[in-house]
């Protein structure tokens, strides 16, 4: 019997097929979530960050792999971990972020304040003004 180990061949996946524009947004869902699968987005991310960021996120996710690796060299467990070192990562900038913001309210209250109040006062015309920053985004 030969010592030479060699995994099964992976059957290739069928690619995901085009969104389809009558289901609404279940099509674009669908295609996000075959990407997700295939590890695309983490690939993505994986291909941006540095050496460096690439070794703290290793060790975040309790792993001693080499961080040149590429992300689909690497088992579908470690990329796993990775991806909750991630989340786990994200959470944390989330509360640091609000402590040192000091825990204030969201920009579009204030904007939200001056709509009702032009409402009220009944300026239509600055109401939809004040919408359309909102709409637009607020950062």
């Amino acid at each position: 019997m030969s010592a030479d180990i060699r995994p099964f061949p992976a059957p290739a996946r069928p690619s995901a097929e085009p969104v389809q524009q009558d289901r609404g947004e279940w099509g674009a869902l669908r295609a996000e979530l075959h990407s997700r699968c295939a590890d695309e987005d983490l690939a993505a991310l994986w291909a941006d960050l540095a050496v460096g960021e690439r070794r703290t996120l290793l060790a975040s996710a309790r792993m001693s792999s080499d961080p040149r690796v590429g992300i689909h060299d690497l088992p579908k467990s470690a990329r796993a971990a990775l991806r909750a070192a991630i989340e786990r990562m994200s959470q944390y900038a989330g509360r640091l972020r609000g402590h040192l913001a000091g825990n204030r309210p969201h920009p579009s209250r204030e904007l939200a304040g001056h709509a009702r109040q032009a409402l009220a006062e009944g300026n239509t015309e600055a109401a939809m003004h004040w919408l359309a920053i909102i709409e637009r985004g607020v950062a």
